[in-house]
This record gives C-alpha cells, sequence and structure tokens, in this order.
C-alpha cells in the first residue's frame, strides 16, 4: 500500500514554516534541501524537516494539508513542539 505523508518544513526554530504533502517523502524532502524546485522553501531557506503524518489516503493527506494551511501559526508550532520539541531535522532518521 502506497503512502502519503503531510509534513512541515521550517527555517530554523520559530522560524518561517512550510507546510506541504507527498507522496514521495525522501525525493520532496531533498528537493527543498536541494533548491531543485526553487519557490517559496527556497526563497525563505525553509529546509529543515520537523513533522510529518503519515497515511494511506491521498484524498484525506491533501485534505489535512489544506487544514493545516489555514491553521494560526501557533497551532502549527505548538505541534511541532508536542512531537519535536527540539526542532531536529527528522529527515536524516528517514534515510537510515
Amino acid at each position: 500500500m502506497k503512502s502519503h505523508y503531510v509534513y512541515i518544513l521550517a527555517s530554523h526554530r520559530n522560524g518561517t514554516l512550510y507546510v506541504g504533502v507527498t507522496s514521495d517523502i525522501l525525493r520532496r524532502i531533498y528537493e527543498h534541501k536541494n533548491d531543485v524546485t526553487g519557490g517559496f522553501t527556497s526563497t525563505y531557506n525553509v529546509k529543515t524537516l520537523v513533522w510529518f503524518d503519515e497515511t494511506p489516503d491521498i484524498t484525506e493527506a491533501i485534505r489535512q494539508e489544506k487544514r493545516m494551511k489555514k491553521w494560526p501559526r501557533a497551532w502549527k508550532i505548538d505541534l511541532i513542539e508536542e512531537h519535536n520539541p527540539l526542532w531536529r531535522d527528522l529527515y536524516p532518521e528517514l534515510l537510515s
């Protein structure tokens, strides 16, 4: 079964945040980290994977991403700090 992911990137702790959705999290985060596609994350140096959630349902992943983009910033920060209080980059863990 294929997995889909909703994720949050940050420029640094309490910095600029980006919410995205993908079906290939390793590839997509690599693209963000290496400015492959340019855009918002490249412009604002948003490259640290600080939170993600996995689901088998792409429709639900897209729905969750759209909801989260409308959330107040404080809610996103609370979510990150609940699961990743040190704001560690989670990408290396995905590689292992």
